[in-house]
This record gives structure tokens, C-alpha cells and sequence, in this order.
């Protein structure tokens, strides 16, 4: 019975021993791969180590600036179809960055096909321009702002004796209205563009866009890696609708391209 009792002992004591471990090893597991130690690797040039840990944490939770870092990594890797489809996803997360807008441009001006965009109305540039000043949330944020001030003024214009204070309100009322109606736009604008996303970036070397979805279509026209085009027509299995920003058209194998 003694001997019996002991080996239990010992069977239990190996067991919180094995335990033990475990929780000791978990954490450090799951700590492992920090921002700072994906940053101090691509800092010391080790890119490749750089972009595995970057795509770990990306999995964990999306943001620009691990998007933004991502691009740079596979840019010094000499990947630019990935630097480009990194930034262009960084990009949709914060718009307004200039630092993503800026190496966006320098990586596209590293690939083969040069497309002209077709000219378009300049009030939809600007309009264009002004959306992408700030990130949905943030557009979200001044539209909360807004209408809360502007509620505020609408009281000062209600319970004020004072002349002057019921022109604030009033007049300052309809401002700070016109800016929540205009920011909730932009905010539904930008997240319309995040959940209804169609650009598309060539990843083979090169691709024969065809003139319909099949094999022994006609040729339309050739595209490179790291080419942008949005995607028109999911349809056909196995292909996509695509278009260029200079117009073109055609029909591209699903494989050849990776949604940003």
C-alpha cells in the first residue's frame, strides 16, 4: 500500500510538474511575436524573419501602420507586387497618410506597365481627394462631434434672451448640421470602399489579359506584377472581369491577381 501511495505521489507530482510547463511555455509563445521585435528585425535587415512576424500580427488584427511596415519589408525583399498590394491595403485604412501615399506612388514608378488614368471631372478629384483626407473612423468621430455641438447651440438658440447667443445658435446650428450630414457621407463612403473592396493587384510576372473567359479567347492586351486593376465581373469562375484605370478591359485568370 505504501509503495502503491508513493507512485501516485510521484504520478501526480510529475503531472503538476508537466503542467507547470506548460503555462510557463504558453505565454512565452504567444509573446513571442511582438511589433517591436518585427521592427528591430527589419531595422538589422532581416527581412524575410521581418515579413513573417508582420503577416502573424496581421492575423491577430488588421491596422495601416502593420500594412505600411509589411510593404516596406517586401519592398526591401525586392517583392514589388506585395510592397504595392500591402500599401494599397494600408492605404484604405488610412488614407490621409502621406508616408503610404508617397511609397505607394515610388513602388508603382519600379513597375512595367505605366497607366495613364483617364481624365475625369475635376470636382470628382477633388471630391475624391477631400474623402480620402481622414479614415472612416475618424471621419465617424468628427460626425459625432458635430452633431453633439450642434445640439448644444440648437439649446443656446431655444432658452437664450440674449439676441446675439440665438444667432450663435442658430447660424452655428446649421453649420455644425451641414458638417455631420457631410461627414457621415464621407464616413459611409469609406466604409462602403473597405467592405466592397474591388482593386485587385497582378501578382504573376506577366499576364495575357483576354478579350473573353476562356482560354483561346483573343488576346487583349499583356499586364505586369504590381499592375492595380479593379475588378468588374466575378461571375465566371475560375476568371475575373477586370478593368484598368485607362479604361481597357478584358478577362484575367482569378489566380493571377490578389484582392487588396
Amino acid at each position: 500500500m505504501k509503495v502503491e501511495r508513493k507512485y501516485k505521489i510521484s504520478l501526480w507530482r510529475g503531472l503538476q510538474l508537466m503542467m507547470l510547463a506548460l503555462l510557463l511555455l504558453l505565454p512565452q509563445g504567444a509573446a513571442a511575436i511582438t511589433k517591436q521585435n518585427a521592427d528591430d528585425c527589419y531595422r538589422k535587415g532581416n527581412y524575410q524573419q521581418a515579413i513573417a512576424d508582420y503577416t502573424t500580427l496581421l492575423k491577430q488584427g488588421v491596422s495601416a501602420d502593420l500594412y505600411y511596415n509589411l510593404g516596406n519589408a517586401y519592398y526591401r525583399s525586392d517583392n514589388i507586387a506585395k510592397a504595392i498590394l500591402c500599401y494599397e491595403r494600408a492605404l484604405l485604412l488610412a488614407p490621409g497618410d502621406k508616408d503610404i501615399r508617397f511609397n505607394l506612388q515610388f513602388a508603382n514608378s519600379k513597375t512595367i506597365d505605366k497607366i495613364t488614368p483617364e481624365n475625369e471631372i475635376i470636382f470628382v478629384t477633388w471630391y475624391k481627394s477631400l474623402i480620402n483626407l481622414a479614415s472612416v473612423d475618424t471621419w465617424a468621430h468628427i460626425s459625432v462631434v458635430s452633431i453633439i455641438l450642434a445640439l448644444l447651440l440648437a439649446l443656446v438658440y431655444l432658452f437664450s434672451s440674449r439676441v446675439a447667443l440665438r444667432k450663435t445658435g442658430f447660424f452655428g446650428g446649421l453649420a455644425l448640421l451641414f458638417v455631420f450630414l457631410l461627414t457621415t457621407l464621407f464616413a459611409s463612403q469609406q466604409k462602403s470602399a473597405l467592405e466592397n473592396r474591388c482593386g485587385a493587384i497582378i501578382m504573376s510576372p506577366s499576364v495575357v489579359v483576354k478579350q473573353s473567359p476562356v482560354n483561346n479567347a483573343t488576346d487583349a492586351f499583356v499586364l505586369h506584377e504590381g499592375t492595380r486593376v479593379d475588378i468588374t465581373d466575378n461571375g465566371m469562375k475560375g476568371w475575373k472581369g477586370i478593368r484598368l484605370a485607362d479604361g481597357r478591359e478584358g478577362w484575367i485568370k482569378s489566380t493571377s491577381i490578389e484582392l487588396i
